[in-house]
């Protein structure tokens, strides 16, 4: 069961990061919900080389445990722009435009369950 947590855990940072490349708005967005500017180009490849590694189980303990950091970066961003009146809330970039709602009470929720499965890899 934790190979399978893990596995998943990955592959949500390998589709959310490959969603972000083929986004071209997403740099936008992304400068929306408050992410620094220079950061901004470097989320997407992280997202996808870290997910490599963690489906493909390079020193999982330590690659899911950096996976829950940025999960734990992401959710906090999250937070702070649902601090905003509704209105105003910016669209959640997460998974580029397949995610192009603006975000909510279940952007929290979704990053909490990828947090369990991440927490499952490394616990079990």
């Amino acid at each position: 069961m934790a190979a399978l947590c893990r596995v998943v855990f990955g592959a949500v940072f390998l589709v959310s990061g490959t969603l972000k490349l083929r986004d071209p708005s997403w740099p936008r967005a992304a400068a929306g919900l408050g992410v620094p500017r220079s950061v901004v180009p470097a989320v997407a490849p992280v997202e996808i080389v870290l997910g490599a590694a963690i489906v493909a189980g390079v020193a999982p303990s330590v690659t899911v445990a950096l996976g829950l950091l940025l999960l734990a970066g992401f959710t906090v961003v999250v937070l702070l722009a649902l601090s905003r009146p509704v209105g105003e809330r910016p669209r959640c970039a997460c998974f580029g435009r397949w995610s192009a709602r603006p975000v909510d009470c279940w952007s929290v929720v979704r990053n909490l369950a990828f947090a369990a499965l991440g927490v499952g890899a490394l616990i079990a």
